[in-house]
């Protein structure tokens, strides 16, 4: 049996210019997975990775604080890309509910007014995401939500594809929240066509570093556990992050 391990990127630049970025917290929440796997023995034969910086990066923190010593082999080699992995185009889903956020000033005019600007920014945001769901705005988008939700299922395959190739048994993978969602909101809604709504809720709920598990057997899989982030209550204190 083999288990995958979606692990959503540690936290990126919400809000900045670059958010294609890990921030510090984000750095920290990767290590901190790498130590728990270490620590309490899990052993990963695998890693994929997205082409996204905030994916990669991702991956680099944990294997740094991942060194059991039947991970020396895995460790020192390069993580396999599935650029299917990739989130979708988030500024092309934001710009799209109002062109004026093409611009920086656009957005800051938006937001400037609030009484906590980064909490109308991710209102906005949020509004945006529901738009991009809704399916009545298809043509709008560079990619659409239809389109994404293929993707990802496409990565779903590449991966069990990799897993049996490799014979590899635990396999995690660094992605984004959208791609987690949608592959999540596939095998709970397996009778439903349009399974959109239920990934917008679940990428709402979803942690940075996180961990979705999805067990192969056979051809058919299963979802194991949802979101779990044991690993970011820390010395007492909480790394929880959503952005």
């Amino acid at each position: 049996m083999t288990t995958l391990l979606f692990a959503r990127h540690g936290q990126a630049s919400f809000g900045q210019k670059n958010y294609d970025k890990l921030s510090s917290l984000g750095a920290q929440q990767a290590t901190l997975l790498g130590q728990h796997y270490a620590n309490t023995q899990r052993k990963i034969d695998a890693i994929v990775t997205g082409s996204l910086v905030r994916q990669q990066d991702s991956a680099t923190h944990f294997m740094s604080a991942y060194t059991p010593q039947e991970s020396s082999t895995l460790i020192s080699a390069d993580p396999t890309v599935i650029e299917e992995l990739n989130e979708f185009n988030h500024k092309d889903v934001f710009i799209k509910l109002d062109p004026s956020f093409a611009s920086e000033a656009g957005i800051m005019q938006a937001v400037a007014q609030a009484p906590v600007p980064k909490a109308r920014l991710a209102e906005l945001f949020n509004d945006a995401m529901i738009r991009w769901h809704s399916g009545q705005h298809d043509e709008d988008y560079l990619e659409s939500w239809p389109q994404f939700n293929l993707r990802a299922q496409q990565a779903l395959q590449k991966l069990m594809a990799h897993a049996e190739q490799q014979q590899a048994k635990n396999v995690l993978v660094f992605t984004s929240g959208g791609v987690i969602a949608a592959i999540t909101a596939g095998l709970l809604n397996q009778s439903n066509d349009n399974p959109s709504m239920t990934a917008y809720q679940i990428n709402r709920s979803l942690i940075n570093t996180g961990v979705t598990s999805v067990v192969l057997k056979g051809d058919t899989p299963r979802l194991l556990s949802l979101n779990e982030h044991s690993h970011l209550y820390h010395q007492g204190q909480s790394l929880v992050s959503w952005h």
